[in-house]
């Protein structure tokens, strides 16, 4: 399980990760060319356009931004504080991982990245649910991710996309016992969609 997978297992395949996002970079792109072309055509707003275009540049920014959560501490196990009581016994407050971490988002690919990574670091699955005009950008993310991530140690099904339609929103909510938390990110388009998130225990 992830939440008890050692520091240097996680390291290990976010560095792998970063590593595949470089070496598959035209496969991504490709991806997100299709996504652009779509997006312009529907009349999309440059401004929004370009906050879902990538280039080689923003993929290896995103590859990098991986790295550097190799580079900080495991979160994992950390004693936030803690004390003794008169009797002896001690209180200790730890970080643990919450368990698998929902995460509802628009436009930016990069989130996609950002979002899986923060979550594997952290010892949670990350279950993602991005726009549908990036959705071919962020299946070609996720499928080079979540490969690579089992490829070097990580359990199947670490990182998931969901469908990029309303009704995944409603079904992502209503997963109590499955999913732990649910996290909107985004403008009021994506908060409104996931109104009412909160821990699923």
């Amino acid at each position: 399980m992830l939440r008890t997978l050692p520091t240097d297992v996680k390291d290990a395949a976010l560095t792998a990760m970063a590593d595949a996002l470089v070496e598959r970079t035209d496969e991504v792109l490709t991806a997100n060319a299709a996504d652009v072309a779509a997006a312009a055509a529907d009349g999309t707003p440059e401004s929004v356009l370009d906050r879902l275009r990538l280039d080689a540049g923003r993929v290896a920014g995103v590859a990098a931004a991986l790295r550097d959560l190799v580079a900080l501490p495991d979160p994992v196990g950390d004693v936030v504080r803690g004390s003794r009581l008169p009797n002896g016994l001690q209180l200790r407050q730890v970080r643990v991982p919450l368990g698998v971490v929902g995460i509802v988002y628009e436009a930016r690919p990069n989130v996609t990245v950002d979002a899986a990574g923060l979550c594997l670091k952290s010892g949670n699955a990350a279950l993602l649910r991005g726009s549908a005009s990036a959705y071919r950008t962020n299946t070609a993310l996720v499928t080079i991710l979540s490969e690579t991530a089992e490829k070097a140690g990580l359990p199947a099904g670490s990182v998931e996309l969901l469908p990029a339609d309303r009704a995944s929103v409603g079904e992502l909510l209503s997963a109590r016992g499955l999913v732990d938390v649910v996290i909107p990110r985004g403008g009021r388009r994506s908060s409104s969609a996931s109104s009412g998130s909160r821990p699923c225990r």
